[in-house]
């Protein structure tokens, strides 16, 4: 309803306050985090127009890194080696989607380290690194608000096949247009960006496809089980790309990822579902997402989260865009040691979301997110200044394992605190943050890299974060105070 967004929290109907148990007690198993990923998943226990996130951690520049956002159900889902840790594995469907998307998010982490490392080889611009970034996920910017609407009014799996089918499409092109030595940064921008828009209406549709797939029983267990693959894939893909980039060739982290692409399309093909038929049309898209920006600007505790989230995009996640540098220019390891940082990063993710299925809702989310936010910018910034490749592997595993415990507690938060008639609305505009902002931070990283250096652009961004972690903690009391 109109200009409900402008009152205060005690004039708006029940359903549209914030519940004050759930501010300082929030207990929602109802609720279910792209990656990351993202990680980045965002989801609720019914189909929204955004799910995450997270990334697709993680979250996903050149459909690469895959875009995940962080698992983060409202109450952390039960640890992955507890009884019944793969009950969703029991549906048939989803077995042949997950195991699809174990091959295809392989080939995606391998595209994204060999196309970092093109880049750089190109052009040696650190600025220009960051345009290619910042290209690939500017549909994420444009599109991911109207395509969670998309994937609500549609059948999910067409719209998850012809995504898929169009980055198979892309990634061949980029291999043939690579090995035949026709490559340039024109060409690069350009598939990125159709990478990116295949991306920008996969992501929310994927993340609404889980239900679909377990049904609400097996939701929140379909969600650790996606982000266990997410953070597996996270590990293998670079290895193997830094291995094939040093001795076959950047040409075939491309052409591998769009053979990867085959196993989740078969695997899409060979579910069965009943016959869709789409919802009743009751409100336009415009009113729909109105509303959600209406009840973020209204309570101050979901606005913080979603502005500190936005705050991460633009100042600490570029991180990931800056490892072609520093591998190749501060620590001299060349293409295998930018696979080694990165599984690196993925092995330390995929810890930190074993941990937090393990300690559950036994730990105060308040203070887990202070503590993991500092913990994880501090530690970059001490990457930025760290000359020892070993050491740097030790400081990214450790932010991995950090970044995931702050992501997936800011977005288990807010879905605590959301009414769910506005889940779906409200969590498409954390997604829109927690995505869209990433082409502003490449941008800015870029920029102060080719100038400066990328240690001192990636130690400046984690001392600014820092001082905003801290004057948000001062200033926003209740955040401390939630549980």
């Amino acid at each position: 309803m109109p200009g409900y967004g402008s009152h205060a929290s005690g004039h708006l109907p029940r359903w549209r306050r914030p519940n004050p148990g759930h501010t300082l007690a929030a207990r929602n198993p109802c609720t279910t985090e792209k990656a990351v990923l993202t990680d980045l998943d965002t989801s609720g226990t019914a189909p929204a127009p955004v799910r995450e996130a997270p990334p697709r951690g993680s979250l996903a520049p050149d459909r690469g890194p895959p875009t995940q956002l962080p698992d983060a159900p409202g109450r952390p889902p039960a640890a992955p080696l507890a009884a019944g840790a793969f009950a969703a594995l029991r549906h048939r469907n989803f077995r042949l989607f997950w195991f699809g998307q174990l091959f295809s998010l392989t080939g995606t982490w391998m595209q994204s380290t060999a196309q970092g490392w093109l880049v750089l080889e190109l052009t040696n611009s650190e600025l220009l690194l960051g345009l290619v970034t910042a290209a690939s996920s500017l549909p994420v910017l444009l599109f991911t608000l109207y395509a969670g609407v998309v994937a609500d009014r549609m059948e999910k799996r067409r719209i998850i096949l012809a995504a898929q089918g169009a980055a198979l499409v892309f990634a061949l092109a980029l291999g043939l247009l690579t090995g035949t030595g026709h490559i340039t940064l024109g060409w690069i921008l350009l598939l990125v960006l159709l990478f990116g828009t295949a991306n920008a209406f996969e992501v929310p549709t994927r993340q609404s496809f889980f239900v679909d797939l377990v049904g609400k029983e097996d939701l929140t267990n379909a969600i650790a089980l996606n982000s266990a693959a997410f953070n597996l894939t996270r590990v293998i893909g670079p290895a193997v790309a830094g291995v094939l980039i040093g001795t076959v060739g950047i040409a075939a982290a491309f052409f591998l990822n769009a053979l990867s692409y085959l196993g989740v399309i078969g695997g899409l093909l060979l579910i069965r579902l009943p016959k869709f038929r789409p919802p009743p049309r009751t409100q336009s898209t415009v009113e729909n997402l109105r509303e959600g920006f209406a009840w973020i600007r209204g309570n101050r505790l979901p606005k913080t989260l979603v502005g500190l989230i936005a705050a991460f995009s633009i100042l600490a996640f570029p991180y990931a865009m800056l490892l072609p540098v520093f591998a190749r220019d501060v620590l001299g390891v060349g293409a295998p040691g930018l696979g080694a940082l990165l599984s690196a990063t993925g092995a330390g993710a995929l810890a930190g979301g074993i941990a937090l299925a393990v300690i559950g809702d036994r730990v105060r989310r308040g203070p887990l997110l202070l503590v993991s936010s500092l913990s994880f910018t501090s530690l970059l910034v001490a990457f930025a200044f760290s000359r020892s490749f070993t050491l740097s592997l030790v400081l990214l595993a450790a932010a991995g394992f950090t970044m995931i415990l702050n992501n997936a507690t800011t977005n288990a938060l807010l879905q605590s605190l959301v009414p769910d008639a506005l889940r779906g609305r409200v969590m498409s505009v954390y997604v829109f943050m927690f995505l869209g902002m990433t082409p502003v931070g490449s941008l800015q990283a870029g920029a102060v890299a080719r100038w400066l250096g990328a240690p001192v652009a990636l130690a400046g961004g984690g001392v600014v974060l820092l001082l905003v972690i801290l004057i948000v903690w001062w200033r926003v009391p209740e955040l401390r105070e939630v549980r």
